[in-house]
């Protein structure tokens, strides 16, 4: 039996598609990306997900408030979800979420934990502290989240080198071609094994 994995997402979803292709060419083969959803109803990543034939859905927190994470855990649980994959999902998760679903729920982190993590270190804004602070080596790192920002277990960290006049945009788009999208899948796929082992 496949573990059947579901991918948080909020945006463009180039995690979910680094996801869909290793699926399609092989790299996953443990577990099937069975459920996309979005917090945010015009993510392309739900585009991405029906160009692929994979089932989606929209959970707004906006809209849902309080009861976001109840809604959001009982989608999870109607799909019979194994492992959950949050691709450039923009929220926090709590507590009570995290430990309901402990040890399933992996995170793609744009740097080498412990450096430029935690709270408010998203997106563009590690890049730009790993240059101000002028690191030579960046990376990016998958990790079991718990309630704490980027606190979980690590699984596996690429190191990607930092060059000479380097943007913030330009060192995101290095990371995610080098690190992300490799370390992502592979990451996916030890988890799912894993849990055939159990």
């Amino acid at each position: 039996m496949k573990a059947k994995i579901s991918v948080l997402v909020s945006g463009g979803g180039t995690n979910l598609q680094a996801l869909i292709d290793a699926q399609s060419s092989g790299i996953i083969k443990s577990g099937e990306i069975s459920l996309v959803i979005s917090n945010n109803p015009d993510a392309f990543a739900l585009e991405r997900a029906k160009k692929a034939g994979i089932k989606t859905a929209v959970c707004n927190k906006k809209e849902l408030g309080d009861k976001f994470e109840t809604e959001l855990i009982s989608i999870l649980e109607e799909n019979g979800t194994n492992i959950i994959v949050l691709a450039g999902f923009m929220c926090i998760l709590s507590e009570k979420f995290t430990s309901h679903f402990a040890d399933r729920i992996i995170n793609v982190h744009p740097s080498l934990i412990p450096s430029f993590c935690g709270k408010g270190f998203y997106g563009l804004r590690v890049h730009e502290a790993a240059l101000e602070y002028g690191v030579k080596v960046t990376g990016a790192t998958v990790h079991f989240v718990n309630e704490i920002p980027d606190g979980g277990k690590i699984i596996m960290q690429k190191a990607v080198e930092i060059k000479e006049g380097d943007t913030p945009e330009i060192l995101q788009k290095r990371v995610m071609q080098e690190a992300e999208w490799k370390i992502l899948p592979l990451s996916l796929e030890k988890v799912c094994n894993q849990l055939k082992g159990e």
